[in-house]
């Protein structure tokens, strides 16, 4: 059995110490993105994850708008940590916000009502493919990436500021840059305590 798909997935890790020095030109950048969403699977082939890719000072404004908002929730003596983190965030190239199209997910809804109730939770799924995609796809073209969930606080300014349209929620954000660090030892648990094989 061939090892390369175990291996490009092991290449995938959270990498916090982003520089913005791309291996890749911008353009290419956009199209890995876009084709690692296009090529991943989704409930009834619905394609209903939708995404915004952000570069320099683009990037930088939603990292502010995030920090403004963890500003006015976050006691000031406490804000320190916080702030550097963003600032780790925002110290990259870009940022993907990843989005699904509720009106996709209400389509569905409509069209098979016997699996109403499925369709959000499925929605749920696919983001979380195209998430894993993405970063898979980001790793292997050595460009750092995690994966952070600061929704719904910037929701509402992140969606004027880039005429995001109503039906697109935001699911989850991915500052990327160059490797800035190294990884950590990745500590696994047990297999008895994760896997159930029966045969």
């Amino acid at each position: 059995m061939s090892k390369q798909f175990l291996d490009t997935i092991k290449k995938r890790r959270s990498q916090y110490a982003l520089g913005n020095d791309l291996p890749l030109p911008q353009q290419d950048v956009n199209e890995l993105i876009q084709e690692a969403v296009r090529h991943s699977p989704s409930a009834f082939n619905s394609q209903s994850s939708r995404v915004v890719i952000l570069h320099g000072d683009q990037h930088q404004k939603f990292w502010d708008i995030v920090k403004g908002e963890l500003q006015a929730i976050v006691p000031a003596e406490n804000f320190g940590p916080t702030e550097a983190k963003i600032n780790s965030f925002a110290a990259g190239a870009g940022t993907v916000l990843f989005y699904e199209d509720q009106d996709v997910v209400k389509g569905l809804q409509e069209n098979f009502a016997l699996y109403a109730d499925n369709f959000p939770v499925w929605s749920e799924h696919s983001t979380g493919i195209a998430q894993f995609a993405v970063w898979t796809a980001l790793a292997t073209a050595n460009i750092g990436a995690s994966l952070q969930h600061y929704n719904p606080l910037p929701d509402e300014k992140v969606a004027a500021e880039w005429n995001i349209p109503a039906s697109w929620k935001l699911r989850a954000q991915m500052p990327f840059g160059s490797h800035q660090g190294e990884f950590g030892e990745k500590e696994f648990m047990d297999n008895a305590e994760r896997f159930r094989i029966f045969a």
